[in-house]
């Protein structure tokens, strides 16, 4: 007898998880990371430090995507202590998924940005919305870069409104941005990959989530997971209709700021943020898409961090 088995979609990984750059929390001052770190999916064990992206001490709150063989950061701010924030960068780091090594400066944003999101078509990778340091102080640009070659983005619609700090999920055929501020606290908005096209509001998630933990995607569904201060939840929405979230389960330990990997059966919830006090976690949290329940803790990064970039493979 021959099987066919459907291909995994854009977003899903075999074999392992990445969380790149991210911050360092000891306030006063917010410590960026320039640190990739990398945990299997086989089994459950902690992360590794497998090389670095190309800004020091600079990636965090950027955005991540996945191709079939590298992983990419773009955007992000420098080390900051409060209340002046860091400088944002326009950068676009790739590095491979074939050997563990250092990521290389490849392309620029349009608009230097942190705090965007990042959804990953077949052939593209995407960054969307963001913060800048000039009034109004937030965007709605939705740009994408190629897989295929290296080079800058282009600008290719816009989110419903201005939003940071928000989560993205992908489908096979749609990037989706879920919650974030300052306005779009609960929405659920989504864009397609077959054409240059702005989002659409499909549904809302539970509550407000202006500071989301991680963001993770099934072929099926698009998950939002944790919130400030100290959220646990984990909202499930589906991708095949335009529907509001439901509460599925509970991470294992309430954060924000999380980065999001996905294997083919499993979410992974990376790292994060508690408050108060305001301490990053390194903790790796997993959870099934095949049915509704909690995350377990299945391993540690290799320092605790929050607002890092997250990819597969």
């Amino acid at each position: 007898n021959h099987y066919v088995f459907a291909p995994l979609g854009p977003v899903q990984g075999t074999t392992s998880g990445y969380n790149s750059g991210g911050q360092r929390t000891d306030p006063p001052s917010y410590v960026g990371s320039n640190i990739i770190d990398k945990f299997p999916f086989a089994s459950d064990a902690n992360a590794t430090d497998v090389g670095d992206l190309s800004e020091t001490n600079v990636q965090r709150q950027s955005s991540g995507s996945s191709s079939s063989s590298n992983g990419y950061v773009a955007g992000g701010s420098g080390t900051f202590t409060y209340p002046v924030a860091g400088a944002r960068i326009s950068v676009i780091d790739k590095f491979p998924f074939s050997v563990d090594g250092n990521a290389s400066n490849i392309g620029d944003l349009v608009v230097a940005t942190d705090f965007n999101s990042g959804n990953s078509s077949s052939t593209h990778g995407y960054s969307a919305g963001g913060s800048v340091p000039a009034s109004p102080y937030t965007i709605n640009v939705i740009e994408k870069y190629s897989f295929s070659s290296d080079g800058n983005a282009s600008d290719v619609g816009d989110l419903l409104n201005t939003v940071y700090r928000h989560r993205a999920q992908s489908s096979p055929s749609h990037g989706y941005a879920s919650g974030g501020g300052p306005a779009s606290k609960n929405v659920i908005q989504k864009f397609t990959f077959a054409s240059d096209a702005n989002s659409t509001d499909v549904g809302d998630l539970l509550s407000d989530n202006d500071i989301p933990g991680g963001g993770n995607s099934s072929l099926t569904d698009g998950y939002v997971s944790g919130s400030s201060p100290n959220g646990n939840v984990i909202q499930k929405f589906p991708f095949s209709s335009d529907t509001n979230a439901s509460d599925v389960g509970d991470l294992s330990q309430g954060r924000s700021s999380a980065a999001g990997q996905n294997s083919g059966s499993s979410g992974y919830v990376s790292g994060g943020s508690t408050f108060p006090p305001y301490v990053s976690a390194n903790t790796i949290d997993k959870f099934p898409f095949s049915s509704d329940t909690n995350a377990a803790d299945v391993g540690d990064l290799t320092q605790g961090r929050n607002d890092m970039a997250g990819q597969q493979v």
